[in-house]
């Protein structure tokens, strides 16, 4: 039986992965979908102002500790690669496998503003305007969305290395939004390297809801 974390991307809560998390139980596993700092429906501004990168790592890392995960499968979509791979870094051999799902896959030193694209960069400035501590999503999609800390976006991770030491790392690339992912030349690298496993999906970027049995057959691989 694997133990499954699942941490969302940018703007969103634990319902990002409602869709995956059934077929995941189902085969017998146990899920924990997390909401980071800020990103709970009752997260006040207060909330929002003070979170950055390190807060939304040790979500993850007070998660393992209070629900005693010695051997997790981390997954993380979007924003969230930065989050999993802080908090991977810092875990202490406490995940087994590490899942970027279309996410970020950060070298040490680089932030998710300096990371991604100038689209991302655009979205990142014009929806932090009306507060300057609160990045507003873009318009549509889900309602339940919530305004995002522009630190955690800013703020530069330190990694030291441990992460590498983790036995299986994939990357998923969701091909059909390709006008505007930031992931293309992170795909074209991470496909060289031998201690990466990559996976297409032809997708747009939320994959969790538009094709979540083809999200779940990729994290249920032995």
């Amino acid at each position: 039986m694997t133990t499954f974390v699942l941490v969302p991307g940018a703007w969103k809560g634990s319902w990002a992965y409602e869709a995956v998390v059934p077929l995941l139980e189902s085969a017998g596993h146990t899920v924990h979908a997390l909401t980071l700092t800020g990103l709970g429906p009752d997260d006040d501004d207060a909330a929002v102002a003070a979170a950055n990168l390190d807060t939304h790592a040790g979500d993850v890392l007070r998660h393992l500790d209070t629900h005693h995960i010695t051997s997790a499968t981390l997954v993380g979509h979007s924003y969230a690669g930065m989050v999993v791979a802080a908090a991977a870094d810092r875990a202490g051999g406490r995940i087994s496998r590490l899942v970027h799902l279309d996410a970020y896959v950060p070298h040490d030193g680089e932030s998710c503003w300096s990371a991604t694209n100038d689209h991302f960069r655009n979205v990142f400035a014009t929806g932090a305007a009306a507060t300057g501590y609160a990045v507003e999503p873009p318009k549509g999609g889900d309602p339940r969305r919530r305004p995002h800390p522009l630190a955690a976006f800013l703020q530069t991770i330190r990694l030291t290395g441990a992460a590498a030491q983790i036995p299986r790392r994939e990357f998923v690339y969701c091909a059909g939004w390709e006008d505007r992912t930031p992931f293309a030349p992170l795909r074209a690298r991470l496909a060289a390297d031998p201690a990466w496993q990559v996976y297409d999906l032809p997708t747009g970027h939320d994959a969790m809801h538009e094709a979540p049995e083809a999200v779940a057959a990729i994290l249920l691989k032995e």
